[in-house]
């Protein structure tokens, strides 16, 4: 969970000490520092702080709102945290090494069908394998999900392919290799091809014995743009 260091900046963000944060909001300045080192506060406080920053409780506790841009945060202030369609703010549950760093996390085969009901659940991610590579833009958040099946050969089973997180569905281009998460289907890493008008994506595979398919976007719940791949093994 977030709460604490979204406390923190938020208020910093209003350029208010916690002096007068907690008058504000008729609390100790005692209990505020508390709250901003991980002190769980009392359900009731927690509304306090959600209505003086119109942030909604959901986005307050579980994302990270330091790393959104100005128009992210104005869209979160205006109730947009979360649009099936894609073309609004879309949100993720991301976890941070010691130095308040992104990991990638990992997701294998066998956690998959737990990530597609867990996503958003920070203690589900906080599970996953990590790991880091240096090499990549530090502007995106990554994901890296274990391949199952020869449909999208040269990318073997069991490989792994490491994403960049898409937040607009609108900018995704024709024929761009992406890993569909999806509610029924589960993960699948297929070509897209962007039907947002219709409110389906076609999904196509490389290799030819695989016929594409659509799917509606109400089924869509993260889409992750391809950016590399490796065949190393973990234990997980």
């Amino acid at each position: 969970m977030h709460f604490a260091e979204n406390l923190k900046f938020l208020r910093k963000r209003r350029n208010q000490s916690q002096t007068n944060l907690a008058a504000d909001l008729g609390i100790t300045r005692t209990s505020l520092a508390g709250y901003e080192k991980n002190v769980q506060p009392p359900f009731r406080t927690l509304i306090k702080f959600s209505e003086h920053f119109n942030i909604s409780l959901d986005a307050l506790i579980k994302y990270k709102l330091e790393i959104l841009s100005e128009f992210q945060f104005s869209q979160i202030e205006k109730g947009f945290d979360v649009d099936v369609t894609g073309r609004k703010l879309r949100l993720l549950t991301i976890s941070v090494d010691s130095e308040g760093k992104e990991n990638i996390e990992m997701v294998p085969v066998k956690a998959q069908a737990g990530y597609t009901n867990s996503y958003g659940d920070l203690e589900f991610i906080s599970t996953l394998p990590k790991f880091k590579l240096p090499f990549l833009p530090a502007d995106k958040t990554y994901r890296s999900f274990q391949i199952k099946g020869d449909s999208m050969l040269p990318v073997t089973e069991g490989s792994w392919v490491t994403c960049s997180f898409v937040e607009n569905w609108e900018q995704i281009k024709n024929g761009k290799a992406c890993v569909v998460v999806t509610k029924d289907e589960g993960i699948v890493f297929k070509l897209v091809y962007n039907y947002l008008s219709k409110r389906i994506l076609l999904l196509v595979s490389i290799n030819p014995n695989y016929s594409p398919f659509e799917i509606p976007i109400s089924q869509v719940l993260e889409i992750w743009q391809f950016e590399t791949w490796n065949s190393f093994e973990i234990n997980a």
